[in-house]
C-alpha cells in the first residue's frame, strides 16, 4: 500500500515514516500543505497522513480542498491539536480519524489497518481508462483491446500520473517528485528512460495513444491519427 505523510516536522515525518516501512508499507512525505494537496489529489495513495499544523495551507485547508476535488482518499489527521473543537473542525473538514501526538506505534498502525482495510478492494475496480487504453491497478496490466501488457511499479506511476493529469503536461520536475518520490535524487534521465519503455509498451500493443513530448517543458498523452 502506498501512503503519503503531509508533515512539517521532518522528525516526527521521519518516525511515523520508519514505523510504517517496518509494516511494508510504501511511505512518500511532503512538508508543507500546498505540496500535500497537489500530491492527494493525483489520486494514488491508499492513505493520507496528515498534519493541522502546517505553511501555505494547513490541515483542515487541505482536508476540505482535497475533498472539493472528489478525492476519497481515507485521511487520518495526526496533530498535537487535542482540543475538542479541533477534532470536530477536522472530522468537518473531511478527515476519517483524528489522532493525537504523541502516540504509541501501536495505535497508530490500528488507525492505518482501519483506514486502509477496504482499499485494495476499491482500489482493483477504479480501471483508469484513456484512448484505446485501459490500466488496471489491480494487476499493474496495460490493456488495448485484446492485448495486454505488465508494467513495473515505476511504469505504472507514471502511466497512471499521465492519465489522470490529461490534458495537461507534466514536467519532468513533477514526474521525478511523484513518481521517484519528494527525497529521491532522480534526475530527467530517469524520467527520459521510462518514458522510453512506456512508448514501447505502448507500440507493442498497437495503441493509438502516444507520449508527447513538450520540449523544454514535459509530456502529455495524445492519441494518433
Amino acid at each position: 500500500m502506498k501512503e503519503l505523510g503531509i508533515e512539517d516536522e521532518k522528525l516526527v515525518a521521519e518516525s511515523t515514516r520508519a514505523i510504517l516501512e517496518h509494516k511494508g508499507f510504501e511511505v512518500e512525505t511532503v512538508y508543507d500543505g500546498e505540496a500535500g494537496k497537489e500530491y492527494a489529489e493525483l489520486g494514488i495513495y491508499d492513505l493520507l497522513i496528515l498534519d493541522v499544523m502546517m505553511p501555505k495551507l494547513d490541515g483542515f485547508q487541505v482536508a476540505r480542498q482535497v475533498r472539493a476535488d472528489r478525492c476519497n482518499t481515507p485521511i487520518l489527521m495526526l496533530t498535537a491539536r487535542s482540543a475538542l473543537e479541533d477534532k470536530v473542525t477536522g472530522l468537518d473538514s473531511g478527515a476519517d480519524y483524528y489522532l493525537t501526538k504523541p502516540f504509541e506505534p501501536k495505535e497508530l498502525l490500528a488507525c492505518v489497518r482501519m483506514l486502509t482495510r477496504r482499499q485494495p478492494e476499491q482500489r482493483a475496480s477504479q480501471n483508469l481508462e484513456y484512448g484505446d487504453l485501459r490500466l488496471e491497478p489491480g494487476t499493474f496490466l496495460l490493456r488495448c483491446g485484446q492485448r495486454e501488457v505488465r508494467l513495473s511499479r515505476r511504469e505504472y506511476d507514471l502511466m497512471e500520473l499521465l492519465i489522470r493529469s490529461y490534458p495537461q503536461i507534466v514536467t519532468k520536475e513533477q514526474l521525478i517528485l511523484k513518481v521517484w518520490g519528494y527525497d529521491s535524487d532522480a534526475e530527467d534521465n530517469n524520467v527520459e528512460v521510462y518514458i522510453s519503455f512506456l512508448r514501447r509498451k505502448l507500440e507493442h500493443l498497437h495503441s493509438a495513444v502516444k507520449i508527447r513530448t513538450h520540449r523544454l517543458v514535459g509530456y502529455c498523452l495524445e492519441v494518433g491519427a
